[in-house]
């Protein structure tokens, strides 16, 4: 690898058209995709998490979507490294290839590296999971919410185990976890230039609503149901999923459960955005259509030379 290849990293919030813009630029350029989604690396509920089907991606190439079983544990850190061995991979037949997602934490491991963050002691970790289990997820909430604000707006509230684990290293290292993040950026062996899909909050919105019916009438209750017994891992905590479980529990009707995936979306799309927006090397592009944006970011790419 080296700086006559580009990675061409298309990000934004979840149902901007990220997937589309990213098979037609692969397709304009003939090379590869690799996927940056933290849900998508997984097989078994390809409806809840939006992969794309064949015919979406056209014949292009995915490398690390759909690669796992829903057992294997997965982290950022084995993001980064299996990320890098695709490019590399790619690199060995085109100058460019295309990085897609909107898993932030995966954008950024490929991107910038890993930050070495201190070890937990076992006796902060024993303290923080005890007050876990007698308090519950809201005072794990209100205490991170205490000891770092800014990673509170970022993190995904649902998602307890990285809400304690901020808690933990907040602990440990005496100061706010997202005060560690982006302290030590490695510089890539290959140029990386990043863009985003541009919507207006109602279109996002809509386009929101519309997905989340789709994956209903795609048959997202009966994917939820056949893994349902998995419901303790990792791998299905996730947006889509857990309001299906609570519908298959009895604690809400279908109507309710999707509507709660509509709002839980929304708020996911909004921490996406307020994360983004953090980057000042994204650029933002507006695509009315994938044709029309993927002509906008190679502009862009084949301008800098």
């Amino acid at each position: 690898m080296s700086d006559r290849h580009t990675a061409i990293v298309i990000t934004g919030p979840t149902a901007s058209g990220k997937s589309a813009l990213a098979v037609s630029v692969a397709l304009r350029l003939d090379t590869e995709v690799v996927g940056a989604d933290s849900r998508q690396v997984y097989r078994g509920i390809p409806v809840a998490t939006a992969v794309a089907g064949e015919e979406e991606r056209r014949g292009v190439r995915h490398h690390l979507v759909e690669t796992l079983e829903l057992t294997e544990p997965y982290s950022a850190a084995r993001y980064e490294r299996d990320a890098l061995a695709s490019l590399e991979d790619i690199f060995s037949r085109h100058s460019e290839a295309v990085v897609c997602g909107g898993s932030m934490m995966y954008v950024d491991a490929l991107c910038h590296g890993i930050d070495d963050l201190p070890d937990v002691p076992p006796k902060i970790r024993e303290s923080v999971y005890a007050q876990w289990r007698r308090q519950g997820d809201a005072a794990m909430r209100l205490r991170l919410l205490g000891l770092d604000p800014d990673y509170y707006t970022r993190v995904d509230l649902d998602n307890m185990k990285r809400v304690v684990h901020a808690v933990e290293l907040s602990l440990a290292a005496g100061r706010p976890y997202s005060t560690l993040l982006g302290a030590a950026r490695v510089r890539r062996p290959f140029r990386i230039r990043k863009f985003a899909v541009a919507l207006e909050r109602e279109e996002l919105y809509r386009r929101i609503d519309l997905r989340v019916d789709e994956m209903v009438e795609r048959g997202l209750v009966k994917e939820v149901e056949r893994v349902a017994p998995l419901r303790a891992l990792n791998s299905l905590n996730t947006v889509g999923v857990k309001e299906i479980l609570g519908y298959l529990d009895g604690k809400a009707t279908l109507a309710e459960a999707v509507a709660a995936i509509k709002r839980n979306t929304r708020v996911y799309a909004r921490k996406q955005l307020t994360w983004l927006r953090r980057d000042h090397n994204i650029i933002w592009i507006e695509a009315p259509t994938a044709e029309e944006g993927a002509s906008r970011i190679l502009l862009r790419v084949k301008g800098e030379g």
